[in-house]
């Protein structure tokens, strides 16, 4: 008997045991999905007959397979990897610079439609403006410039659009245009990133010198506001440096493998700024804050909102957001009961430049349209008045 039968009989039998082993896997993964806690959490709304008979059972299925899957992150790592060593890309979120320096996509690319967008925000930011001003509530304006603008020499060929080189000064632009002047971070984030670094190698974000630069900044264009200063402020750094944040890292996929096979991460030490004691007793009753910070993840990272503190040797209420985008948590505070009973005197509303440009939102075009449109002028005592001067 000739051996090719024999062999072909083999080879049949190692193809069955290699798709009934597959079968396994799969079903092995899907099982273990659906039973794990995110599983459980994703099904449990659609675990009835309704829910079926609709397709709810069904979408929810299909998202704990897509989504929630054991060996999501090895395949999300192994992705990453050949992605990043072999065509130098990080995915279609994150543009790969030079120095294994990483920019998100966002800050990169053009929106439809951006000079509209940027005027009717900046309309929107005058008429809070006035709202607050006519309760004797300042509102100070922070654009935070993009990396890709202040860490621009590390691009390195990767591709920006004309609309974001100009988006910059042409929202600075729409704000001055109503009657907004807002406070220039970007000199003072160029100067840091000229000297050293401003922003994180591997994440999104300002790092804590960065940060301190920015409240430097702001601290000093309020200077003229009419605040009660002189709290004590002490910033301590950790002993031990540890690994930076690295958002960029973890949208290519790169945030579990080897240093060896990514960018190296950034390290710091973690900064922390507390009030120091002083002399008033145990049951004295601080006085409410007269600041409040409301804005996006840079002012929830990196110490920015201890370092504000620090510059303005005052309190602040730190109302921001991460993800707050442009309005998100300028809304939230402004309709909250912390903001009704204790009201500031002074309103810091950092805004990122990547997010002035795009679409608006429903929940973003009904903030700002919340606000009276007519120009009402605030009182010549107001701290509006007094910042203007």
């Amino acid at each position: 008997m000739s051996d090719a039968p024999r062999w072909n009989r083999r080879a049949a039998m190692l193809q069955g045991i290699a798709a009934v082993a597959l079968l396994a896997a799969g079903a092995w993964q899907g099982v273990a999905a659906l039973a794990s806690p995110e599983g459980e959490a994703r099904l449990r709304p659609a675990l009835d007959l309704p829910a079926f008979l609709s397709g709810r059972l069904t979408g929810a299925v299909n998202h704990v397979m897509a989504h929630d899957l054991p060996a999501d992150p090895l395949l999300r790592a192994a992705g990453g990897v050949l992605r990043y060593n072999l065509f130098h890309s990080g995915g279609p979120a994150v543009r790969v610079g030079c120095g294994g320096t990483l920019f998100l996509t966002e800050e990169l690319r053009p929106w439809p439609d951006a000079g509209p967008a940027m005027a009717e925000r900046a309309a929107g930011v005058r008429r809070l403006r006035d709202a607050l001003g006519r309760q004797g509530i300042a509102l100070v304006v922070a654009v935070v410039p993009d990396k890709a603008r202040v860490v621009a020499a590390k691009l390195c060929g990767a591709p920006r659009s004309a609309q974001a080189e100009a988006r910059h000064n042409a929202f600075l632009a729409a704000l001055r245009a109503e009657g907004v002047e807002p406070v220039a971070l970007l000199p003072a984030l160029a100067a840091v990133e000229a000297a050293s670094a401003a922003w994180y190698r591997t994440d999104t974000h300002w790092n804590q010198e960065g940060a301190r630069a920015a409240a430097g900044a702001i601290a000093e264009a309020v200077a003229g506001l009419p605040l009660t200063r002189g709290e004590a402020y002490r910033t301590r750094a950790a002993a031990e440096e540890t690994e930076g944040p690295g958002d960029l890292l973890r949208l290519t996929g790169l945030d579990r493998v080897p240093d060896a096979l990514r960018p190296r991460p950034d390290r710091q030490r973690l900064e922390r700024t507390e009030k120091e004691e002083g002399g008033g007793g145990l049951l004295d009753e601080a006085p409410p804050p007269e600041v409040a910070l409301v804005g996006s993840s840079y002012s929830v990272n990196a110490n920015f909102h201890g370092a504000l503190q620090a510059a303005l040797q005052a309190s602040v209420v730190n109302a921001a957001l991460a993800g707050g985008g442009f309005a998100g948590s300028a809304a939230a505070y402004l309709g909250s009961e912390t903001f009704r009973q204790s009201p500031p005197r002074l309103v810091v509303w950092e805004i990122p430049e990547r997010v002035a440009a795009q679409p608006l939102t429903p929940a973003e075009r009904e903030f700002i349209g919340r606000w009276p449109p007519t120009v009402v002028e605030a009182s010549r005592n107001s701290p509006v008045q007094l910042l203007a001067r």
